[in-house]
Order: structure tokens, then C-alpha cells, then sequence
């Protein structure tokens, strides 16, 4: 989806046509100008940052924005508020190509632009090669790391990468080891996410069998008002079929059971999918690269390295009374 998005590059401008009219209009209703421009459709608009926490629209139209000031096109003459500047009604009557590179002959965006004598460009792949370890050449792409994405997305997009690649080195460490770890695995992570309790009562609740179709039981909750039965399934090539998926929840049956959850360390297929869906038993699945999400969130298995804090400016700050 994103590859069909214009970078924020591309958005310079558009947004600097959007006040071409000398009026000043508050950043919200510079978004809805460039969102109506471009014709976006509602699952272009709904597209997030990696992160999730903002739309990638509204993220590239912000930093065009922040570049556009820099820049000294358009001016912020109140918080929140845009309005074009001489120097902007002027590069658009000039008819040249607003980019990074027109905007880089003005000696404020440049100060902007320079990051303790790298270019931003060049901090990304710094930053790249701070976090993996490998040099940026051989791993890091203009279209990763260049100028068609935000400082923003240039973290979110490494951050993807590692956690790729740490999902990838988890599940082989899974495989390595034998069924019973994995077992033990599953029932720490169900602890971790906030199920059983404490560990030492999810070590009580949990018994392992070889037969009934249950590898274990955990509480989902500290006072143990409803259980939560588990399958765990330590496969490489093999998918986890319909049949497979019937027999846990006869096996929830056999049990009284209501609630159930089907993980394996490979995938599922269509029909098994579809089998959840229509039985009145709650049977969650989760295959190879949702487990390994979901240990890397709640920190089981992995260890944090390094930690970067991104700061932003506090609004309610700067409110006078």
C-alpha cells in the first residue's frame, strides 16, 4: 500500500499550492487540500506507519510541512497555522521542480537539514548501522533509507527490519530445541500477555499430557474464573491443517471447555482458518510469525539492547493562562 502513497517529497508542492492564495489556514485543513488534490482512496488514508500510531498520509504531509518552514516557503504566524511567504509565491511562479534539492539553496533549510555534519540521509544509514550492526550499503536502500521517506519512517522502517530479523532468529532457536521447551515457552508468553496469574500459579495450572488433545491449561485470570486450554505444535515445513484443528476442539469438548489457543511455529492453513470461524468454541491461532511478534512485545526470549527516546513537542506547555 505505501508504494502507492506520494513520499512527502512529493507532497512540497502540492501543500505550498494549497495557500497559494495568501489565505492562513490552520495545518488540519492543509491535510484536507492535499488529501482532495490527490484523490486518496479510505484504504490510502487508513495506512499506518509501522508503528501504527499515525496514518502515513498525515505523517508525510506534516513533515512536507516542516520542510516547507524550514525552508522559509511558508511561515506559522500562530500555532498550527500556515501561510505562504514572498519566497514561496515565489517558488512557485518560478515553474521549477520544488524538491529537497530547490528547497537546499536556502541557507536555513540547510541548517535544518545538516545533522552534526551528515545529512539526514546519511544519519538514517548511521542509524541503520547502529542498530543491526552491518554496514548500510550492503543493506540499506535510497528507496529504505533516502529522501522519498520521513525522519519518522526511516526509524520505523529499520526498527521493521530488526524485528524481522530477530523473529526470523527466534523461531530458529525454537526449532532447535525440543517439544517440551516449546511447551514451557508457550506458557511463559501466556504469563507475559497477563494470563495465569503469576508464574508460579501457571506453573500449578498447567499440566502437560500426551493424550486429549491438550498440551495445557492455563488460568485466564489471577482468580481463575475460566481457563484457557492450550496446543502447541513445533513444525517447520509442515502446515496445520483443518483436521488437526477439529481434533483440539474435540478435544475442548471432552474437556467442557469454551476457550482455546492453537500455536504452532509454522502456519495454518486456508481451511483451518475458516473451520475456527464457524464453530461456537473460541479457538485463537497463532502461527510462526504472530509468535514471534508477540515475544518481542512482551519480552519473552529477547533482551533489549538499546533504547531510543523520541521527543516531541508538548503543546499544553505553552499554554498562557
Amino acid at each position: 500500500m505505501k508504494e502507492t502513497l506520494p513520499s512527502y517529497e512529493a507532497m512540497l508542492p502540492v501543500l505550498l499550492m494549497s495557500l497559494a492564495d495568501g489565505i492562513t489556514r490552520p495545518l488540519r485543513e492543509v491535510h484536507e487540500r492535499v488529501c482532495r488534490h490527490y484523490a486518496f482512496s479510505a484504504e490510502q488514508l487508513a495506512d499506518t506507519l509501522p508503528s501504527g500510531r499515525q496514518t502515513t498520509v498525515r505523517s508525510r504531509v506534516g513533515w512536507a510541512k516542516t520542510y516547507l518552514v524550514k525552508a522559509g516557503l511558508i511561515s506559522q504566524p500562530q500555532r498550527g497555522q500556515c501561510l505562504i511567504t514572498e519566497r514561496g509565491r515565489a517558488a512557485l511562479a518560478s515553474g521549477q521542480t520544488i524538491d529537497n534539492r530547490y528547497l537546499a539553496q536556502f541557507s536555513e533549510f540547510n541548517d535544518f537539514y545538516e545533522t552534526d555534519g551528515l545529512s539526514r540521509k546519511e544519519a538514517a544509514a548511521s542509524l541503520a548501522d547502529l542498530l543491526t550492526d552491518s554496514p548500510s550499503g550492503s543493506q540499506t536502500s535510497d528507496d529504505a533509507y533516502g529522501l522519498s521517506a520521513t525522519p519518522q519512517e526511516q526509524i520505523e522502517q529499520a526498527l521493521a527490519a530488526i524485528n524481522q530479523a530477530l523473529a526470523d532468529d527466534l523461531l530458529a532457536e525454537i526449532l532447535a530445541l525440543s517439544p517440551r521447551f516449546f511447551e514451557q515457552l508457550v506458557v511463559d508468553l501466556m504469563v507475559a500477555m497477563g494470563y495465569g496469574g503469576s508464574q508460579q500459579d501457571a506453573a500449578h495450572t498447567t499440566r502437560y499430557s500426551s493424550d486429549g488433545g491438550i498440551d495445557g491449561i492455563i488460568k485466564e485470570d489471577r482468580l481463575g474464573l475460566d481457563s484457557i486450554y492450550l496446543q502447541a505444535k513445533r513444525y517447520t515445513d509442515k502446515t496445520v491443517g483443518r483436521p488437526e484443528i477439529q481434533a483440539f476442539a474435540g478435544a475442548l469438548d471432552l474437556h467442557k471447555a469454551r476457550k482455546g489457543v492453537f500455536i504452532t511455529t509454522s502456519g495454518f492453513s486456508r481451511e483451518a482458518q475458516e473451520y475456527v470461524g464457524l464453530i461456537e468454541k473460541r479457538i485463537v491461532l497463532i502461527d510462526g510469525a504472530h509468535l514471534a511478534a508477540l515475544m518481542i512485545e512482551y519480552g519473552v526470549g529477547v533482551t533489549t539492547r538499546q533504547t531510543l527516546t523520541i521527543k516531541t513537542l508538548d503543546s499544553d506547555y505553552f499554554l498562557e493562562e
